[in-house]
């Protein structure tokens, strides 16, 4: 056997049986697939989108979701970090979109415009990201990330209490249900393990959707109208509209989905034995910008790496990116599938309020544990870069009226917590701590990813 044949394959490159790659791309769908699924309904809900129209963009975020996950993982042209990585909506991004979809004077176009230039523009900055880097240190991160858990707790809670606009807010069955699949996500959680374990969001989720069905609260009405099959067709809404002001809001969450993915990046690149270096970055960051143009044309929102399934690859041991890729297929295949998808869209808003509260305070988690890496004690600057950026973030949470008398075009601006928190944060820590070189600031980015992998 000459040398070359005897060469081992990475085990990143690892091809392995169909049936094992089948099981295994399906445990890394069904861990992320509430998460998935969770920012189409979050949207569609705040912009009382109707339910064949929320069925369209789960079908859309799933199909655009393998799109995404298969140029990550198996690299296309300069595109790419060839590691096992899977692409869903990013969390961070909820926020701003309902704030420009909800502007008497925007609307979802204007969401969709602002995502496909915000994406252009991410896969021109990716080259660029060493130096924004340092714009970014754990407690600009962290506090950052700290303020889109919370901004996003009010959603879960209204979900609890019925959702918005429902007549019967607050009824007690609603906030019954909703605390039972908060338990049954905590029991899987403590006494589960293994894959279980890792779907417990989506066994909570499926629990309490068998319980509300038996009390007659499910309705399943458009579900055996929908087809079987149906494509994903681009500008599905419409001709998508390029607000500037909206483009800014977008490209400022474009800037801090970079700074999370950089830190997942590095992560898995240690996980799986195959450090990233500078290039490797930009490729992977070039995808972030690239699944998010995508997501704008086909429906859907930005993408960035999901961190759970950075997670499932560090809890499993299996390093093929090949599992990934299989991963990608089988969303692109659940995204062909309206009927599923309709079923989806039928899960009570209350239902999901139980693990809205989980999922969107696991995000607060994740700031707080990024936070925990920064020096409180020595450098009481943090404290006040902190204190400052998550009361700033606040603003529009506490009081939507506080910056009504501001000019419309603004609205957008000084709507969105996340991007009042990111300016403040970034100018006050620049202020106290100045900026910091490239090298250390890639290996604060790493040690801050390992920190939000470990609170998934």
């Amino acid at each position: 056997m000459t040398q070359s044949a005897a060469a081992p394959v990475h085990p990143v490159d690892e091809r392995l049986p169909l049936p094992k790659l089948f099981t295994l791309g399906l445990q890394h769908v069904l861990v992320m697939y509430a998460g998935a699924v969770a920012v189409p309904l979050i949207v569609g809900g705040a912009l009382h989108m109707s339910v064949d129209q929320v069925a369209f963009l789960i079908n859309a975020d799933l199909f655009a979701c393998g799109i995404a996950t298969l140029i990550q993982t198996l690299g296309l042209w300069i595109f790419g970090l060839r590691l096992p990585i899977m692409m869903g909506v990013t969390f961070t991004a909820v926020t701003p979109m309902i704030a420009i979809g909800t502007n008497p004077d925007l609307g979802l176009l204007d969401v969709y415009g602002a995502t496909i230039a915000s994406g252009l523009i991410g896969i021109l900055m990716a080259p660029l990201i060493g130096k924004l880097l340092r714009l970014f240190p754990p407690v600009v991160t962290g506090t950052v990330i700290t303020v889109i858990g919370i901004s996003l707790m009010g959603v879960g809670i209204n979900w609890a209490a019925g959702g918005f606009g429902n007549p019967d807010y607050g009824n007690p069955l609603y906030l019954g249900v909703s605390f039972a699949v908060l338990l049954c996500i905590l029991f899987i959680t403590k006494y589960v393990r293994g894959f279980f374990a890792n779907i417990a969001v989506l066994l909570g989720i499926l629990f309490g959707t068998i319980v509300a069905m038996a009390l007659g609260k499910v309705s399943f009405a458009g579900v055996s109208d929908a087809p079987w099959f149906g494509f994903v067709m681009p500008f599905h809404f419409g001709v998508p509209r390029f607000d500037p002001v909206a483009i800014a809001t977008m490209t400022l969450v474009m800037l801090v989905t970079f700074i999370e993915s950089t830190g997942m990046f590095l992560a898995v690149g240690d996980i799986v034995g195959r450090p990233v270096d500078r290039k490797t970055l930009v490729r992977g960051l070039r995808v972030d910008g690239l699944g998010t143009m995508i997501g704008g044309i086909f429906n859907t929102f930005p993408y960035t790496s999901f961190s759970q399934n950075v997670g499932l690859v560090g809890v499993t041991g299996v390093k093929s990116r090949w599992v990934c890729a299989m991963g990608g297929l089988i969303l692109i295949a659940l995204g062909l599938f309206p009927k599923v998808a309709h079923v989806v869209a039928s899960v009570p808003q209350f239902v999901l309020g139980g693990a809205g509260i989980v999922m969107f305070g696991m995000v607060t988690a994740t700031g707080v544990k990024i936070l925990s890496t920064v020096d409180l004690s020595k450098n009481r600057y943090n404290l006040y870069i902190i204190a400052i950026s998550i009361g700033v973030g606040m603003i529009p949470v506490a009081s939507d009226k506080f910056f009504m008398k501001l000019p419309h075009a603004l609205a957008p601006f000084f709507h969105s917590g996340i991007l009042l928190a990111s300016i403040s944060a970034v100018l006050l820590n620049a202020h106290f701590n100045g900026l910091r070189s490239e090298a250390e600031a890639s290996a604060l980015a790493q040690a801050a990813g390992k920190q939000a992998d470990a609170a998934h």
